[in-house]
């Protein structure tokens, strides 16, 4: 109850501060908005610069298994010739 009390009492003082002060926060929401938004853009810059990077990361590891993984049917493939021959052989 002291808490909902003091909120409201908190909320008139600020609806009274901000209709005295008007034009200074204005001001200050003139002067936070620009920083706010440069701020912004850089974050989204280097997340998106992070997610391009990683991207290039698991497109180069995809590329190098999809390498070792024709090796590996490559060299099945000339095992299971040998065992062939030494069958025929017999």
């Amino acid at each position: 109850m002291k808490t909902l009390i003091g909120g409201a009492i908190a909320a008139v003082f600020g609806l009274i501060g901000l209709a005295i002060w008007f034009g200074a926060f204005l001001q200050i929401l003139a002067g936070a908005v620009p920083i706010m938004l440069l701020l912004g853009g850089g974050l989204a810059l280097y997340l998106g610069f992070d997610e391009i990077k990683d991207n290039w990361k698991n497109k180069k590891e995809e590329a190098t298994a999809e390498v070792d993984e024709s090796e590996s049917y490559k060299q099945e493939i000339e095992s299971l010739k040998k065992e062939v021959e030494e069958l025929k052989a017999k």
